[in-house]
Order: structure tokens, then C-alpha cells, then sequence
């Protein structure tokens, strides 16, 4: 993983980001949707049918095979990665996501459900503060205050334009470097 992505892994913006592509990738509403905990990383996505059954992507907690079946789908790329056995991990655990913890999931949730432009904005105010953090210039905890504070004060468009888009992304962008520019 590339250092944005792993600081998106550790605040789990990352999966906030995932619910808000899944909305616009398979039309599903934001109650549709749901973020549950798995610490062993073997399943990657899951979906459940209208008849209540679920069918899960699962392999070894590494990227490269999910990666691989998305670029190649709807083929099978023959492959000589390591093989998945239960074996070697003969329990599953999932937990609900802890949201005080983890605040940057629970903004994402809300844009999801909020629409219009606030995922642009949170988008924009993640890249400004993923950055200074890289660059030491803010705190791990910083970076939420800054999202947080940047979604209250860029204004909210319900059924933004395309220029309404690109104005709010640098709108959020240029709030997020002044507050960033303020603690630092």
C-alpha cells in the first residue's frame, strides 16, 4: 500500500471512501451499505442478496488477489500467489466499527447519507490533511479536527453542478490548508 492509503487504513477513511464508491458503482442507498470490523483480513467484500444469502470474496489479508479479480473480471487470471487455507485460520471474528475512535468513518457516513457535495468536500479536506500529516506538519488527531472543521464551513449544495463540484473541492481544499497553516 502506497502511505495515503495507509494512513486511510488507520483513521478508516478508507472504508468511508468504499461506502460512498459502492453507492455510486452498484445504485445502492446509504442504508444498504454497512462497515463491520474483520481483524483478520481474510474477507474483502461481502454482498448479501434480497434472499438473504452472502457471498464473500475471500482470500490471504493481501491486496493483490482482490486487485488482480477486478482487473480481470469477469475472467479468472491463473496466478502463482499463495493459496488461502482454513487451516491456517480456523476463526473468523467481526466486530462493529468503533466511530468515537474512529471519527473519519462516522463523517463518511453521514456524507453518505447527506449526498450532494459533502463527499467532495471530504474528499478534498482528507487529501489536504493526509498530506501534512506525511509532512509532519499536523498530528494523527489533527487530521479529522481539519476534515470536521472544513465540512461545517464549506457551504452544502444539494444537487451540485460540475462547476459546483470543482468549486467546493477547492474551496475545501484552500479551508483545510489555512487550518492547517494554523497548527502548525
Amino acid at each position: 500500500m502506497g502511505a495515503k492509503i495507509s494512513i486511510d487504513s488507520a483513521t478508516l477513511m478508507n472504508k468511508g471512501l468504499e461506502m460512498i464508491e459502492a453507492k455510486w458503482l452498484f445504485g445502492l442507498h446509504a442504508d444498504q451499505i454497512e462497515v463491520i470490523i474483520h481483524p483478520q483480513s481474510i474477507i474483502h467484500s461481502m454482498v448479501q442478496f434480497s434472499d438473504g444469502s452472502i457471498k464473500a470474496q475471500m482470500g490471504l489479508p493481501d491486496m493483490k488477489l482482490p486487485i488482480q479479480y477486478a482487473m480481470g473480471y469477469p475472467d479468472r487470471i491463473t496466478n502463482d500467489f499463495p493459496r488461502f487455507s482454513f487451516k491456517n485460520y480456523p476463526s473468523l471474528t467481526f466486530e462493529q466499527p468503533d466511530l468515537k475512535t474512529f471519527r473519519n468513518l462516522g463523517i463518511a457516513m453521514e456524507v453518505l447519507r447527506k449526498g450532494g457535495n459533502a463527499a467532495c468536500v471530504m474528499n478534498a479536506a482528507n487529501e489536504e490533511v493526509v498530506n501534512a500529516f506525511l509532512k509532519n506538519r499536523i498530528g494523527f488527531l489533527q487530521m479529522t479536527e481539519v476534515i470536521e472543521e472544513t465540512m461545517a464551513k464549506v457551504p452544502f449544495v444539494e444537487k451540485p453542478t460540475l462547476q459546483q463540484y470543482y468549486q467546493a473541492d477547492t474551496a475545501a481544499r484552500d479551508h483545510a490548508a489555512e487550518l492547517i497553516h494554523s497548527l502548525t
